[in-house]
């Protein structure tokens, strides 16, 4: 059986996370401690919540460079919602803060003064069902149909410095932005596989399965 390790950095719901992977095929491992994070198969980096909060309590437990390594050694790994925007050089949520520099670009809100196709406003934070527009077609969105809905809670979203060579999908809320990246070993979604259904689940198996 697969075995995937899960970060714990009390940022998120870490339940909901390990039991979509553990129905995905996997043995999940919920640890804070780095060594265990160096050891792992897969490795998973959930979260929600606030950028500079969450990047402090990686390096409080010394995951951040924990994480840096793992991601090093080629194996897979795979970002969720907050743990995307993490992979930034920089976030300005709050304050301008360092996040973990494994993609080049910043974590930036969602504008003010979004509005649908016919004008109407939209709420922020984006919370809710929205489609994929598959830019790259990773091998985590194996055997996932372009226009496939997925689960949305979030304020602020990654903006890669160079789209053509991370971007993976793209989604509309009022104007495009990045929901998922992928390069190499590296794979993060902005929404959440965990709560995306049989959708979320087939993402889950593709990574369990890499």
């Amino acid at each position: 059986m697969s075995s995937v390790v899960i970060v714990d950095y009390e940022m998120g719901n870490l339940r909901s996370v390990a039991k979509a992977v553990e129905r995905a095929g996997a043995a999940v491992c919920v640890t804070q401690d780095p060594a265990e994070v160096c050891r792992a198969d897969r490795l998973i980096l959930p979260g929600v919540g606030a950028f500079p909060d969450a990047m402090a309590a990686l390096r409080r437990r010394g995951l951040d460079l924990a994480v840096k390594d793992f991601v090093a050694t080629g194996r897979p790994f795979l970002g969720i919602c907050l743990g995307l925007q993490l992979l930034c050089d920089v976030g300005l949520e709050v304050e301008r803060c360092l996040g973990l520099g494994l993609m080049p670009g910043q974590c930036l809100a969602l504008p003010p003064d979004l509005r649908d196709a016919a004008g109407r406003r939209l709420k922020v934070p984006h919370m809710g069902w929205n489609s994929l527009q598959i830019v790259r077609r990773s091998p985590l969105l194996a055997g996932v149909p372009d226009g496939s809905q997925v689960y949305f809670v979030h304020s602020f979203v990654a903006v890669p410095s160079d789209p053509d060579a991370w971007v993976s999908t793209r989604t509309d809320y009022g104007s495009p932005f990045t929901s998922s990246v992928w390069r190499d070993n590296l794979f993060a979604t902005q929404f959440h596989p965990e709560k995306s259904q049989l959708v979320g689940l087939r993402m889950l198996e593709n990574f369990v399965n890499m």
